[in-house]
């Protein structure tokens, strides 16, 4: 039996990326098509290599109480157990319950965004941090679900992973990326990103869930306190010329082995919105 050499397999996978982000980097100078270019560089690679289960588009989150996050690059959501996304003039707004992942994505870790006349630039990772706090602070339901004829109580919130991605990184020491990392708290922890030619990152926490908080109406308290009390302790790097592959590897664990299968929308909780009901016993 023939063999295939999974590095070089791997390495095709790292060029093919890393070639083609840097191209729209160095030849596209407008600001904004050159982010616009970058994010659907990302989302295209995305959409390749996850399973069908998986949808990613550049999109906003919406809750059951009508509150939005900010816009995010890319959201990684459900397309099974998620009956409807909103778009409209081209743009997805997607049910919080829905979502799995959110992504800032920039050229470089290094760089800040201005935040207008009188204030302070902030820094890509923090705002990175910010745009993924904005989804995980909407509310989310859970309702029970049948699943191979048998009713399967509702589940805890999913965490919702977050980070940012790149093309590269011009920060001299990676302890300037940790010590950033370090400073965002609760549900502005990042989980992992990556930096095409320079390495992936994820970021190592203590704490866990209180297992206790088993019912729907506690959902919400266990998720907050999960993020409130985990302790940030270190960030591990990959090779330069691992980066994609352990990202993906990374992104896929967290996806089918922490997180799984999002917890069941309670429709009613959106119609009550318009004065309507759904018939339940049917």
């Amino acid at each position: 039996m023939k063999k295939v050499e999974l590095k070089m397999l791997f390495s095709g996978l790292q060029n093919q990326m890393t070639a083609q982000l840097s191209t729209n980097r160095e030849f596209i100078n407008h600001p904004g098509s050159k982010g616009d270019s970058l994010e659907n560089a990302w989302i295209e690679w995305l959409r390749a290599y996850l399973p069908n289960r998986y949808s990613v588009d550049k999109a906003i989150v919406i809750d059951y109480t009508g509150q939005t996050s900010q816009q995010i690059d890319i959201v990684i959501y459900d397309n099974w157990f998620t009956p409807f996304i909103f778009t409209q003039n081209g743009f997805h707004y997607i049910p919080a319950e829905g979502v799995y992942a959110v992504f800032e994505v920039k050229p470089d870790f290094n760089g800040s965004v201005p935040m207008g006349k009188g204030k302070k630039n902030k820094d890509f990772i923090t705002y990175a941090a910010e745009k993924i706090e904005s989804v995980r602070v909407l509310k989310r339901t859970s309702v029970d679900m049948i699943a191979s004829g048998n009713t399967v109580f509702a589940r805890p919130l999913t965490k919702i992973v977050g980070g940012i991605l790149a093309s590269t990184n011009t920060y001299k020491r990676t302890g300037t990326i940790s010590k950033i990392l370090e400073k965002q708290k609760g549900f502005k922890s990042i989980d992992f990103g990556c930096a095409a030619d320079y390495g992936s990152f994820f970021v190592e926490y203590n704490g866990s869930e209180d297992l206790s908080l088993s019912k729907p109406k506690d959902f919400e308290k266990r998720i907050t306190d999960y993020y409130n009390g985990r302790q940030f302790v270190d960030v591990s790097f990959s090779k330069p010329e691992n980066s994609m592959v352990t990202f993906f590897m990374q992104l896929s664990r967290y996806l089918q082995q922490a997180i799984g299968t999002v917890a069941a929308i309670d429709l009613q909780a959106y119609l009550d919105k318009i004065n309507e009901k759904i018939d339940d016993e049917i």
